[in-house]
């Protein structure tokens, strides 16, 4: 049976698509040990060339740990491009949400390391020409080749990362925020000259240059490929434009699409891509939407609630506006084919990845129950097309409604109040749940809160997926 909302996807036979399969565990394996293995040449590097032995003496030790540091922290830069290139396999392997994090870790370190590797050479050159410290480090940067453009470049990298800090994000736009994040490219691109000119470490022998040239023209290679070429070569070849605008609940619209051969589009129910609009001023900020319907020929979806970071020009969009394109991003939330029932979390707008995944084949025939965490269930996006799936599917939706609990809870107030915790409250809803595997999406805190109710009710962590699209 199939059954259609008038101005909704039909709830429809899967299609062939393009395969989008994730990479096994031996790639994910072989990428950190890759990942290991450049920190472990750099300090081969650097002991091959004294660094060890520099470290008898206070003031050559300490040029000799500010060059190891300096090391370290261009390694990690570097590995901080490659992560978030948008390689194609490093995304399917690891999951968007996993890179952002080692991503946001790897470039803590740097910066820290960073930081260290200024103190320390300059500490060190103090101590052996005997002159000031402040003296010393106003010589380095107007006297030394390319110091100039390494203080810019170090100042460049300030600005991002603390504008990367929590508690500065929540302050700043995406937009904002995005455009201050890409001038990490231009620092790591001005602190080149004077890694070349004085960095003995990167120039003294063949096997250095050869190591740092490589390093460099891979992170340089994979952001032209993947950040640029690809996304201009899906952008010409499937022809996106937009086709309708559909409202679902107040401050909460769908775009539907249509373009060309969008059957070679390697886009599986569960992930995302950036959009860019061609509708006026703002068209170059891209802004990352899930697909909310399974993808169809000639048609995609996706549904977008007004934060009021940009995303309210969607609803204003008009059918014929052309649409620049990048990705697919993140994982397949899809696990292998499986018997297994299937639970799902979703909170607000979070539905949308989720709404997707039930026209995914591998789950489309299983039974599953949807956790819908909303303040109203009048509120509820896709509640018509939900309805008309249950009637087809054996799906079960159960609307948690309410106002939020006074602690850390995926369940609504009035469900926390009867003093059950979460994980009884869970088994009682959903009495098969430590057989299922479990979908998550929503924010990152009420995320958690339901990791580990799951985890709590017997749920392995293998058998929990969530991708966060937080930024």
């Amino acid at each position: 049976m199939t059954a259609t909302l008038e101005g909704a996807p039909p709830i429809a036979r899967p299609v062939a698509r393009a395969t989008t399969r994730r990479p096994g565990p031996w790639w994910r394996d072989a990428a950190g040990a890759a990942a290991i293995a450049t920190v472990i040449v750099v300090l081969a590097l650097w002991t091959g060339h004294g660094g060890v032995q520099a470290l008898g003496a206070a003031d050559h030790g300490l040029t000799a740990l500010g060059r190891l540091t300096g090391l370290l922290s261009a390694d990690l830069m570097l590995l901080q491009v490659l992560l978030m290139a948008r390689v194609p396999w490093i995304e399917r392997a690891y999951g968007q949400d996993r890179l952002a994090r080692k991503h946001r870790l790897f470039g803590f370190w740097s910066f820290w390391l960073l930081t260290a590797h200024i103190a320390l050479i300059t500490l060190g050159y103090a101590a052996t020409t005997r002159t000031g410290v402040l003296a010393q480090a106003w010589r380095l940067v107007t006297t030394y080749p390319g110091m100039l453009l390494a203080t810019a470049a170090a100042g460049l990298i300030v600005a991002v990362v603390v504008t990367s800090v929590r508690a500065a994000r929540r302050r700043l736009r995406y937009e904002s925020w995005h455009l201050i994040h890409l001038y990490a490219y231009l620092g790591i691109a001005l602190a080149l000259p004077h890694q070349l000119w004085t960095g003995e470490d990167f120039v003294a022998t063949g096997w250095a240059r050869v190591y740092w040239w490589t390093l460099y023209l891979s992170a340089l290679a994979a952001v032209v490929v993947f950040r640029a070429g690809l996304p201009l070569w899906r952008t010409l070849r499937h022809r996106l434009v937009v086709a309708r605008v559909t409202t679902e609940a107040p401050g909460v619209v769908s775009v539907y699409l249509r373009g060309r051969r969008l059957h070679r589009l390697p886009v599986r129910p569960g992930q995302f891509l950036q959009w860019r609009f061609l509708d006026g001023p703002g068209w170059s900020r891209a802004h990352p939407y899930s697909l909310s319907a399974g993808p169809r020929p000639g048609e995609l979806r996706i549904t977008v609630k007004d934060a009021g970071d940009g995303s309210g020009r969607v609803a204003r969009l008009r059918p014929g506006t052309r649409v620049l394109v990048e990705g697919p991003y993140g994982a397949p939330t899809a696990g292998p084919p499986s018997r297994r029932p299937v639970v799902m979390f979703a909170a607000g707008i979070g539905i949308t990845p989720l709404r997707a995944l039930l026209d995914d084949p591998d789950i489309a025939g299983r039974p599953v129950v949807l956790l819908y965490r909303v303040r109203d269930p009048r509120e509820a996006v896709f509640a018509g097309e939900l309805e008309a799936i249950a009637a087809a599917r054996p799906l079960r939706v159960v609307y948690l409604a309410g106002p939020r609990p006074n602690r850390p809870s995926f369940l609504p107030a009035y469900l926390v109040g009867r003093g059950d915790d979460d994980a009884v409250v869970l088994r009682r809803l959903v009495p098969d749940v430590a057989f299922a595997e479990a979908y998550l999406c929503g924010p990152g805190e009420w995320m958690a809160a339901a990791r580990r109710a799951l985890r709590a009710a017997g749920v392995p962590a293998q058998r929990i997926r969530a991708e966060e699209f937080a930024w």
